[in-house]
């Protein structure tokens, strides 16, 4: 329910939840509940009405033999009197009788059971989407970590040459930062494959990233943008179970970011296997969950080199072009 029924940062929406199925639960024991036959009901009352008629009955002689209390002394049983020692009406006989039969709940008892195949049937909302990985890599496609306010989230930078001027279009709704870090990828990976100048000379580079709607920025999404082109440039696919997350500068290093254990359990829940992560965020490896660490192959890197590398995106004779850049 956690997984599928709630995205936030505290509890708020799980008690809600919680709530609801209480709820639902309750109704369900309410419909499920059946009132006695009234074959049975009328049965009872049969038997109910000759044992009174019973106990009221008595030997004449012993009638006879009884004397008789003066008027003002009389008393009513218990089962007859009202407060005030009047005898009982049919109808307040009835009130009675209500009174002493147990309440609704006390008779409606029952086990309702809760599971994950029934769990939507107690709750009026949707399952939470989650985004999966992909299941087929294509060049200049490479899967991002993103944090958002209710924990983290995987996104996907991709990128297309189009017939035209060298022009750079950025679309996704990118903030500023995000518009600076795609630009700083585009120079970096345009001066490590310099071979591929008239590539981006005479094609227009579109990069989106998707989800329009949703404002996204921040540098962390560097790498990811950086090795999207080059992929794109070199033809040369990731697989998408591959993730990472980095702020870049022009000389190919890697820098820390934030978020990052949101950004490892986003990426552990999508179906991801592996992330490049900042070498200077290992120190925040203590604040994922460990069952989290255990199913990722987390490589922490300190340049864009480690990742095209291990990748396989850059290929062993522009090692030493971006070493010097």
């Amino acid at each position: 329910m956690i997984e599928d029924y709630t995205r936030e940062a505290g509890v708020r929406g799980l008690k809600k939840r919680i709530d609801t199925i209480c709820r639902s639960a309750a109704v369900k024991l309410v419909e499920n509940y059946k009132e006695p036959d009234a074959q049975d009901t009328a049965e009872k009352s049969g038997e109910k009405a000759s044992a009174e008629s019973a106990s009221q009955a008595a030997p004449e002689d012993n009638n006879s033999a009884s004397q008789t209390a003066p008027e003002g002394n009389k008393s009513e049983s218990p089962a007859a009197a009202g407060e005030n020692g009047r005898a009982l009406t049919e109808t307040e006989e009835g009130r009675e009788e209500t009174l002493r039969t147990p309440a609704l709940k006390e008779r409606i008892k029952g086990v309702i059971d809760v599971n994950t195949d029934n769990l939507k049937d107690f709750l009026d909302m949707s399952p939470v989407h989650h985004k999966f990985v992909k299941e087929k890599a294509k060049p200049g496609i490479i899967t991002g970590l993103a944090w958002t306010s209710v924990g983290g989230d995987i996104l996907y930078i991709e990128t297309m040459f189009t017939k035209g001027s060298g022009q750079v279009i950025i679309t996704g709704q990118l903030g500023d930062v995000m518009k600076e870090s795609a630009k700083i990828a585009v120079s970096l990976v345009k001066s490590v494959f310099p071979e591929k100048a008239e590539l981006f000379s005479k094609n227009d580079l579109h990069i989106h990233v998707p989800d329009g709607a949703t404002p996204k920025d921040g540098p962390s999404a560097g790498i990811t943008l950086t090795i999207a082109i080059a992929s794109l440039a070199t033809g040369n696919a990731v697989t998408p179970r591959i993730a990472m997350t980095g702020e870049v500068s022009l000389q190919g290093n890697v820098n820390p970011i934030g978020g990052l254990p949101e950004k490892l359990m986003a990426a552990h829940r999508a179906g991801v296997r592996k992330v490049f992560i900042p070498k200077d965020n290992e120190f925040d490896l203590k604040d994922v969950a460990s069952e989290v660490r255990e199913a990722l192959e987390i490589i922490p890197v300190s340049t864009v080199e480690d990742v095209l590398n291990e990748t396989g995106v850059l290929k062993s004779m522009h090692k030493s072009k971006l070493k010097a850049v």
